[in-house]
């Protein structure tokens, strides 16, 4: 599968130069990190949650786990996981459980937690389970700029 479409579109769009690593198929962003031999810490995940009666993607490096408390601080209410029905139906070019970091992309609102910032590469799932995109930090910066960031991660 490669890269899902509308990511493509978004990137190309936005004027964003990428490449595409591929690696073995794996079953989480850590996973996909190690098989890429890449730092999970410069892997940007995408965690699907609930706010409001309404889904926010929280984007933390592959390393990091959501810490509910901080997040529902930064949104300002309180925050479930979305199951992996919900989430696969907010990106139904995607394979389940390859979601992509930019959310904006499919339009839906993201946070992204302060550690990704300082990073100079960014990669993230493609859409599938052996696709990672590659683009560098400052354009990760450029295309998330406009979300809210906050340290939300532990």
């Amino acid at each position: 599968m490669g890269v899902a479409m509308t990511l493509q579109r978004y990137l190309d769009d936005n004027h964003v130069s990428y490449d595409v690593v591929t690696h073995r198929t794996t079953g989480c962003s850590t996973m996909s990190a190690q098989s890429s031999h890449i730092s999970g810490n410069s892997l940007a995940k995408g965690v699907v949650l609930k706010s409001d009666g309404a889904y926010v993607l929280a984007v933390l490096p592959a390393t990091r786990q959501v810490e509910l408390a901080r997040l529902q601080d930064l949104v300002g209410g309180p925050v479930t996981l979305a199951t992996e029905n919900e989430a696969s139906q907010l990106f139904p070019d995607c394979q389940q459980g390859a979601v992509p970091a930019l959310a904006v992309a499919y339009g839906i609102p993201a946070v992204v937690d302060g550690q990704l910032d300082d990073c100079d590469e960014i990669y993230f799932e493609g859409g599938d389970h052996r696709s990672l995109v590659h683009i560098s930090g400052d354009q990760f910066g450029r295309l998330m700029d406009s979300m809210p960031h906050g340290r939300f991660a532990r």
